[in-house]
């Protein structure tokens, strides 16, 4: 009789075990679908920002700038291109935002200026006369400061700001 005494007890004892054990995931379960529901009902603030918005805020840290022509066959002197949130390219084909159409020595696609961080940046991309900066031949992304010059093809661009 002792030894069936002694089985009751421990089979009590891990039967509350596997009470205590349930509560406690279910409290966890509980908890998880509480906070998810809170965070879910929370409207949340978009990541992403228009274009609109980006220029804001370039403006207010200081980055946005502009491109403008010195010279070159085929666009007038003076001629001014934004660069805020999106790329601009220059090259003779249509589809770039600088069209040089009448320079022949420009390659289709040419050369992309872009605004990344705290600067403006310029790239060759695959031009066969190259890019040049301030009379230096790009071998990569360079960054440009405000007055420097810009050579592609017979085109030359300062970087404003």
């Amino acid at each position: 009789m002792i030894v069936g005494a002694g089985s009751v007890q421990i089979e009590e004892v891990l039967l509350g075990l596997k009470i205590g054990f349930l509560v406690l995931l279910y409290l966890f379960i509980w908890r998880i679908v509480r906070t998810a529901k809170r965070e879910i009902s929370v409207p949340q603030e978009s990541m992403v920002l228009s274009p609109e918005q980006a220029r804001k805020l370039r403006r207010q840290a200081g980055v946005s700038g502009r491109l403008v022509v010195l010279g070159g066959p085929g666009l007038p002197e003076g001629s001014e291109f934004t660069l805020d949130s999106a790329p601009v390219t220059a090259g003779r084909a249509e589809q770039n935002d600088i069209v040089l159409t009448r320079d022949e020595f420009a390659s289709g696609t040419h050369a992309r200026f872009e605004l990344r961080g705290s600067g403006a940046w310029v790239e060759d991309v695959g031009s066969t006369n190259g890019t040049y900066l301030n009379g230096v031949r790009l071998k990569r992304r360079r960054r440009i400061n405000p007055g420097d010059v810009v050579r592609i093809g017979e085109t030359d661009i300062r970087y404003e700001t």
